[in-house]
C-alpha cells in the first residue's frame, strides 16, 4: 500500500498565494478527484506537488509514504513513484518514445528488453496507431493522440500514484473512453492511486472516483463521493463558492504552458 499525502499545503507562484490549506490523501487503488472553477488552483496543486519549478511552498507537507518530496527534485519524485499526466503534453522534437521508456526503465533499475513488446500492446489497448511509436515525442500528433501517448507511458511506467492534470482536455469522445478506462484498470490490475484534477463530470463516468473534492480559491471546501459530481452537474459552483474569502490570484502562466485561466 503506498499513500501521497498533501497535509496543510500553501503554496504561492510570482508572490501570489495560490493554496491555502490543501489536505488529501490517495492510496494505492483509489481515485480522488479534484473539481473546482477557473483559478481554483487545480493546475498549481499538481505542480506544486510534482515539483515544477517557480512555485514557493509556503507551509505544509507532501509525502510519498515515508519519503519528504518536498525536499526531492522533480526527477527523483518520478523514481520514487508520482507520475504526472500533463494538460498541455510538450513536444520533444528528435527523441521517440521507446528512448524515453528506455531511459526510464533504466533509472529504476528494470530492463529495457521489452520495452517494445509494452509499446505494442498498449497502444492495442488504447486504440493508439502503431504508426505514432516511432515518432518524436508528441511531435505532429492531434491533441486526443497526445493523450493518448501520455496513457501508454502511464501504463508502461507503472507509477505507483499518478496526477492526471486534466486528461480530458483536447480530447473527443473516444479517446476520453480509451484513455480513462485505460487508467481505471490500473487502480484494479496495478493497484494505481489516482489524484485527478479535472472541471468536467464526463471524464468521471469511466474513471470513477472514491472521493470527489471541490477545491475554491485554494481550498478544498468539499469532500464527499460521486454524488458530489451530481450536485456539481444540478448546481454549479456557485453553491461552494459562497462565503469563501477573497484571494488574490496569480496572473503568470503556468510554466508547462498553461494559460492562468485554465488554473
Amino acid at each position: 500500500m503506498t499513500t501521497l499525502s498533501i497535509a496543510n499545503l500553501h503554496a504561492s507562484v510570482g508572490g501570489k498565494r495560490i493554496l491555502n490549506g490543501i489536505d488529501l490523501a490517495v492510496s494505492s487503488g483509489q481515485v480522488h478527484a479534484v473539481m473546482g472553477p477557473n483559478g481554483a488552483g487545480k493546475s498549481t496543486l499538481s505542480a506544486v506537488v510534482m515539483g515544477q519549478p517557480g512555485y514557493t511552498v509556503i507551509d505544509g507537507t507532501v509525502r510519498l509514504d515515508d519519503l519528504d518530496l518536498l525536499s526531492m527534485p522533480t526527477w527523483q519524485r518520478a523514481q520514487a513513484g508520482l507520475h504526472l499526466v500533463m494538460q498541455y503534453p510538450t513536444e520533444v522534437p528528435g527523441v521517440a518514445v521507446a528512448d524515453v521508456l528506455k531511459e526510464a526503465f533504466l533509472a529504476r533499475g528494470r530492463s529495457t528488453l521489452d520495452v517494445e513488446e509494452l509499446m505494442s500492446k498498449e497502444a492495442a489497448r488504447i486504440n493508439f496507431g502503431e504508426q505514432f511509436l516511432t515518432r518524436s515525442v508528441n511531435v505532429d500528433l492531434s491533441g486526443g493522440e497526445k493523450k493518448r501517448n501520455e496513457t501508454l507511458q502511464l501504463a508502461i511506467l507503472q507509477p505507483k500514484i499518478a496526477i492526471l492534470d486534466e486528461l480530458d482536455s483536447g480530447l473527443d469522445i473516444d479517446a476520453l473512453r480509451d484513455c480513462s478506462r485505460r487508467v481505471e484498470e490500473a487502480t484494479n490490475e496495478d493497484g494505481l492511486g489516482v489524484l485527478v484534477i479535472t472541471h468536467y463530470s464526463r471524464l468521471l463516468k469511466e474513471l470513477k472516483p472514491d472521493v470527489v473534492h471541490i477545491l475554491v480559491k485554494g481550498r478544498i471546501v468539499e469532500t464527499g463521493g460521486p454524488e458530489l459530481v451530481e450536485v456539481l452537474e444540478r448546481d454549479g459552483y456557485a453553491a461552494f463558492e459562497r462565503d469563501q474569502p477573497e484571494e488574490s490570484s496569480s496572473t503568470l502562466d503556468d510554466l508547462f504552458g498553461m494559460p492562468h485561466n485554465e488554473n
